[in-house]
């Protein structure tokens, strides 16, 4: 025998699911949070490194510019 459903099982499924619905949209809006949170620290972590490397970039062409100096001036005094 197949059991019917009566209004009020419909409003108490009804109520159930309304609470699950508003459950989940409650944890998409902290998810979503997070998310943002994360975009936010990894576009910090990038702006950090490019200015890391380019600090150790510049370090490097000035090392760089003073050896070929010194390699030009060994020449010059020979």
């Amino acid at each position: 025998q197949e059991k019917k459903m009566n209004d009020k099982d419909l409003d108490k499924e009804l109520k159930k699911l309304k609470e699950q619905l508003e459950k989940a949209e409650k944890q998409k809006e902290k998810l979503q949070d997070e998310v943002d949170s994360l975009w936010a620290m990894m576009d910090e972590m990038t702006k950090s490194d490019i200015e890391n490397w380019a600090h150790l970039i510049k370090d490097l062409e000035k090392d760089t510019a003073v050896r070929a100096l010194m390699v030009t001036k060994k020449k010059a005094d020979a």
